[in-house]
């Protein structure tokens, strides 16, 4: 069926990438490794971006986003299909970062919204900065759930799990970064 999706001029982009995705995963799950050295170049794009929103710095993202896809290698044989590749991979990237931010510092701790710092105002007002930039500012423990939450799709629950918390304590948290967010992007760009 692969093949024939593959093969018809009439199937959609998106049909042809799931099918594709589908075909490479077999292919690599044989230990193909040019097929999964397609699948690196298929994500690799996404994969580095969640990594540097989330730890927010671009050489350990480099660094976390390789040790996702070595991971991913290494269990690509319990890779079932139920989903689709990308998603798996998203998942064990979103959980690579969260292992290493808990093991820099005691993350936990950073989640309760009472001990979340206020950002310091910027002096030069001219200065404009880029969505990316205003996320990488929040603390961690709020730019996590922010990320996957609004960003990666992520409910409450999944947070929740993925992160050791309430689901209360998702929802004050994003509540938290989007605050910082505005307050920061309003400071910094103001009309």
């Amino acid at each position: 069926m692969t093949e024939a999706i593959l093969a018809d001029p009439q199937a959609d982009e998106k049909a042809r990438q799931r099918a594709l995705e589908r075909a490479l995963v077999e292919r690599a799950q044989n230990n193909d490794t040019l097929a999964y050295e397609q699948l690196y170049a298929m994500h690799i794009g996404r994969v580095f971006a969640l990594c540097v929103r989330l730890c927010s710095d671009r050489d350990m993202a480099e660094d976390l986003a390789q040790e996702s896809f070595v991971l991913a290698w290494r269990k690509l044989a319990s890779f079932r299909g139920d989903s689709a590749f990308g998603s798996w991979l998203y998942r064990i990237t979103t959980n690579t970062v969260l292992s290493y931010l808990r093991k820099q510092k005691p993350f936990r701790n950073m989640l309760d919204v009472d001990d979340i710092e206020e950002q310091g105002q910027t002096e030069d007002i001219g200065l404009r900065i880029s969505l990316d930039d205003a996320i990488a500012g929040l603390p961690d423990g709020a730019r996590a759930v922010f990320v996957l939450y609004s960003l990666e799709g992520y409910t409450h629950d999944e947070i929740g799990e993925l992160l050791g918390i309430a689901q209360g304590s998702s929802k004050a948290q994003l509540h938290r970064a989007r605050q910082l967010l505005q307050a920061k992007l309003k400071t910094d760009n103001p009309s």
